[in-house]
């Protein structure tokens, strides 16, 4: 009997050996050549998805509008996965893996980069064996569930002399960058506040997002991280302390070490604070305010799929709305084909921060205390 995805998953919070054999494929599909270059001779980014699931899918469809970027390989723990997908954006079998042969990929010339798209907890090992390949390797967000971790993937990525990169989409977005710019003109004057709201309700009780073993935490990991990274772009430094609280109303859903709500404030250098929120259990929370001596930025929504709406004391900013996970992979074919610097970084430093700030907002909780946050 073939294992459903969530199972394959559950599997693994127990498991500490190798991944369970799969069941071979049985699809006959033409070996399509990736085109290489594009037409005005840009070297295409050649990225192979690990997980399909809904974030995978949403990706894959964004890319089909990439001018840099394609879809040339598949990851999956469910043979029938790797089958349909292959079939719907024509992916050879030669570029079809499983969880337990896709080291093999070092072998594949027709692979750039590896897109993991995977449970947080999966994400360290997978990360690891894809250096290994000598693939760039491009992680969904948290990077790991540790900052020793983090610091492990950074350093097999530095070893195997490929990019680590992140998946922080909003870095790339127009109305974020506008604000961005604004403020390094001048346009707010001295900063003074920052304000971040993050969350939703989160559904299903067995999700693995509610797993602490596979998510590494709750919503701080996942949705609060968008305020963290948020006070860090917005005030264009990095926090020095932190004072959090945690809240929870149903321990039974949000069982230990699964965070429901989290409050936190962020203290920086220049004497500006971010006082931000993180919930799986409040909705309708999805808002950016900056304030400084001469004006304001607020975003909202700021940080969903979009179209994010932004604006300023002077007006709105009014930029146009884009698929971010299109202009997200077309910026990262530059990054890693041409060494582009992005406005706001995307490299895998940047995430093992994230992870430290996250872990100085767990130690506050559990003191009572003020932190220090120490970053690498």
């Amino acid at each position: 009997m073939k294992k459903s995805r969530r199972q394959f998953i559950q599997s693994l919070t127990f498991a500490t050996a190798a991944f369970p054999a799969l069941s071979r494929w049985t699809s006959a599909l033409p070996n399509l050549e990736i085109p290489a270059r594009t037409t005005n001779n840009k070297k295409i980014l050649r990225v192979a998805l690990m997980g399909l699931g809904g974030y995978a899918e949403r990706v894959a469809e964004a890319m089909q509008q990439c001018e840099r970027a394609k879809v040339a390989g598949l990851i999956s723990g469910t043979p029938e996965k790797l089958v349909k997908w292959g079939q719907k954006y024509n992916i050879p079998e030669s570029s079809r893996y499983n969880y337990d042969n896709f080291d093999a990929i070092k072998d594949n010339p027709d692979i750039d980069a590896i897109y993991v798209i995977t449970p947080n907890a999966l994400h360290h090992d997978q990360v690891i064996r894809s250096a290994r390949a000598g693939k760039h390797v491009i992680c969904e967000k948290p990077l790991a569930i540790s900052a020793k971790e983090g610091q492990e993937m950074l350093d097999a990525c530095n070893n195997a002399g490929v990019k680590l990169l992140v998946g922080y989409r909003m870095r790339f977005e127009p109305n974020t960058l506008e604000v961005v710019r604004l403020r390094n003109a001048g346009a707010f004057g001295r900063l003074k506040f920052f304000q971040g709201q993050c969350g939703f309700v989160a559904g299903d009780p067995k999700q693995w997002r509610l797993n602490k073993a596979l998510a590494g935490g709750g919503s701080l990991m996942d949705i609060g991280i968008y305020a963290i990274n948020g006070a860090r772009y917005m005030l264009g430094e990095d926090p020095v302390w932190v004072s959090a609280q945690e809240t929870k109303t149903d321990p039974v859903k949000f069982k230990e070490g699964v965070d429901e709500t989290i409050q936190f404030e962020l203290g920086f250098p220049s004497g500006a604070v971010a006082s931000c929120l993180s919930s799986y259990n409040i909705s309708h929370l999805d808002r950016f305010f900056l304030t400084g001596e001469k004006g304001f930025a607020e975003m909202w929504p700021s940080t969903g799929y979009g179209p994010i709406k932004g604006r300023t004391h002077q007006g709105d900013l009014g930029k146009p709305h884009t698929v971010h996970q299109r202009t997200q992979m077309d910026e990262m074919a530059a990054i890693i084909f041409d060494n582009n610097t992005p406005t706001l970084p995307v490299d895998g430093l940047t995430a093992l921060q994230d992870l430290q700030i996250i872990e100085a907002i767990y130690r506050s909780c559990a003191s009572g205390k003020r932190e220090p946050i120490k970053l690498s």
